[in-house]
C-alpha cells in the first residue's frame, strides 16, 4: 500500500467541556496531518498530488486559523475537542479527493506528545 501525508500548522483558541465542567479558553499551535493510503498508482507513478492534498487541508484550515473554535461551525454546538476538529477536517477534505484511495486519515495534536485522529476505511 502506498500513502502520502502533509502537514500544516495554525493557531486557535478553544475551551472544551470535560465531566460537565467548561475548561478555561486556550490556544494551541494545532498541528495536522493529512494522510491518504491507497493500492494503486496512476499512470504517471503517482498515488495522488502532494498540491492537491495541501490545497485541501489549506482550504479546510482557513476558517479555523486564528479563532476562537467554539464561535465557529460546526464547533458552536460540538465541543471542539482534538478528536472533533480532526473528524471534522476529515469531512471537509473527502469531497475533494480523487477516487482511487483506500484511506483517509486526519491526526490532530494540540499539546507534543498528544495526538487524536480520525480515520475514514473510503473503499466503502
Amino acid at each position: 500500500m502506498f500513502s502520502l501525508q502533509v502537514e500544516r500548522v495554525f493557531s486557535a483558541a478553544h475551551a472544551i467541556v470535560i465531566c460537565g465542567e467548561r475548561e478555561t479558553l486556550h490556544g494551541h499551535d494545532w498541528r495536522v496531518r493529512l494522510t491518504v493510503a491507497g493500492e494503486t498508482l496512476d499512470s504517471d507513478g503517482l498515488l495522488c498530488d502532494f498540491h492537491l492534498l495541501e490545497r485541501l487541508l489549506d482550504e479546510a484550515i482557513c476558517p479555523l486559523r486564528d479563532s476562537t473554535l467554539n464561535d465557529i461551525q460546526p464547533f458552536s454546538a460540538l465541543s471542539p475537542t482534538a478528536e472533533h476538529v480532526a473528524m471534522h477536517l476529515a469531512a471537509t477534505v473527502q469531497p475533494g479527493l480523487p477516487t482511487g484511495l483506500s484511506m483517509l486519515r486526519v491526526a490532530i495534536t494540540e499539546a507534543p506528545g498528544c495526538e487524536a485522529a480520525y480515520t475514514v476505511d473510503l473503499k466503502q
